[in-house]
């Protein structure tokens, strides 16, 4: 995996939790956002955290598991149980996987690298990404990004170079969320500000890229610096 799934825990065990947790932190491929032990407060919390995937125990009070992920709509979800008997359940919900208690590190392991393999899939598949810009909701294609930078007024929002020879600026968002929505294969941060279609390098050395954009109001192509800490991610990349 390319960049981290992050991830939400659920039990209402806290022993269970805890042990959970404690796995989950043994993955590096695998972020814990957030754990919870209460399926209602996980659900309220939901829609204000950024995450890709739910593990979540199934038989709990006031909500099971099987209910949340329903109501968790477009999200992974890894169920873990001491049951059985949910296991049909589990999989007409589509889920990622269904795990016995007590859990295993290499069970979970294979699981998290199904998620991570579906969640791939599903970027590559969808072609586009909503975004809110200055201009409004829009429906950016993926096919027509080069580059995500820094905004200069305000670090918040990203300036995107689209292949149309435009520029739109996408308000408040990081660029953790932006990787979570673009096809891994075809994009790579570069530096601290910048996001690059891998089609829009021309040019790289082990310090800079020169790239086939020509921003508005130049007529010289961008030249991009290459971090340090993003060189080895680049160079595996662009090696195929």
């Amino acid at each position: 995996m390319n960049t981290k799934l992050k991830c939400l825990l659920l039990d209402d065990e806290l022993p269970g939790l805890t042990y959970l947790r404690m796995l989950c932190e043994q993955i590096p491929e695998l972020e814990v956002v957030k754990a919870f032990n209460d399926p209602l407060k996980l659900l309220q919390a939901s829609a204000d955290l950024e995450f890709d995937l739910c593990i979540t125990d199934i038989e709990m009070p006031g909500l099971s598991g099987l209910e949340l992920a329903q109501l968790l709509k477009g999200k992974q979800v890894i169920f873990i149980t001491a049951y059985k008997e949910f296991a049909a359940e589990a999989f007409d919900l589509d889920a990622v996987d269904y795990i016995r208690k007590p859990i295993q590190k290499e069970r979970l392991e294979k699981a998290i690298f199904k998620a991570a393999r579906l969640i791939e899939k599903e970027k590559i598949e969808k072609q586009f990404m909503q975004l809110n810009t200055n201009k409004g909701k829009a429906l950016v294609a993926f096919d027509q990004l080069l580059l995500i930078t820094s905004a200069e007024k305000d670090k918040r929002d990203k300036l995107a170079y689209l292949d149309t020879g435009h520029e739109i600026t996408l308000k408040n968002i990081s660029f953790e969320q932006l990787l979570s929505l673009l096809p891994s294969d075809g994009f790579c941060r570069v530096s601290k500000k910048d996001i690059i279609a891998l089609r829009a390098v021309k040019f790289f050395t082990h310090q800079e890229i020169k790239t086939t954009i020509l921003p508005e109001n130049s007529d010289k192509e961008l030249v991009l610096s290459l971090g340090e800490n993003f060189r080895k991610d680049f160079l595996d990349k662009v090696s195929g």
